[in-house]
């Protein structure tokens, strides 16, 4: 925010600044104030799971246990207003459910916890859970993302039974809000061929993500949106940092 406004420093963005916004009374900077927007670079979705051995095989019949088990279904993640825990929450405030939030200290014990059945869900990184998913570790029910996810071919969505639910982590690039058009223009463009190469999309397919790109308006949008979006959420759970 500080640096020379001069294209030569760049913010790597994350979904986490938007509910960051929220989540922290007293920042010294304002995001969307003091950043400006270049380009999108990924996003990533995440995936759904259940201990095996819970009854509920698909999303709605998950929803259908919880109410029948309220108060009795524990909601695992890998931490306080990580990814999955805000993803967590908004699958709790658009149904009306209620789960109780276990945070653990990482994603590697918060799974241990769904396979001992001490924990009952997680919305989980794909990466993190696709080999558990096909060990029948774990049982994935949705993605949560609007379109279904290449490494999960069959594996439906959220918003095909809850309308409207979309959750997920994206990266972008930012500058000093003072940098120049001219310059976020370049970068931009230099960004968008980097995300056209075929290479470059294989790796990142691999990391669990797909290609993000857009213009500097179009990332800009998403970035007010989510601000918006993930301060109802952090407030309907009274999410406080940890």
């Amino acid at each position: 925010m500080r640096a020379p406004a001069d294209g030569h420093t760049l913010l790597l963005c994350t979904a986490i600044n938007t509910w960051n916004a929220t989540l922290y009374d007293r920042l010294n900077f304002n995001f969307i104030r003091d950043i400006a927007p270049v380009a999108g670079l990924n996003r990533q979705t995440f995936v759904m799971v259940v201990a095996p051995t819970l009854p509920a095989k698909t999303v709605p019949e998950f929803i259908a246990y919880v109410k029948a088990n309220s108060g009795k279904v524990n909601m695992a993640s890998s931490g306080v207003a990580t990814a999955g825990h805000v993803a967590g929450e908004l699958f709790k405030m658009m149904t009306g459910i209620d789960m109780l939030h276990v945070p653990y200290r990482g994603t590697p014990a918060a799974q241990v916890a769904l396979f001992t059945g001490e924990a009952h869900v997680m919305f989980d990184a794909i990466p993190g859970s696709i080999e558990h998913i096909k060990a029948g570790k774990l049982r994935a029910l949705a993605v949560t993302f609007n379109a279904r996810a290449q490494a999960l071919p069959d594996i439906p969505t959220v918003s095909e039974f809850v309308p409207g639910y979309e959750a997920g982590g994206w990266q972008g690039i930012g500058v000093p809000i003072a940098t120049p058009a001219a310059v976020i223009d370049t970068l931009n463009k230099e960004i968008n061929a980097a995300l056209a190469d075929p290479a470059m999309q294989t790796r990142i397919a691999n990391l669990g993500a797909s290609v993000f790109p857009t213009s500097p308006a179009e990332f800009g949008k998403l970035i007010a949106a989510d601000t918006e979006k993930w301060a109802k959420v952090v407030k309907f759970a009274n999410i406080k940092p940890a």
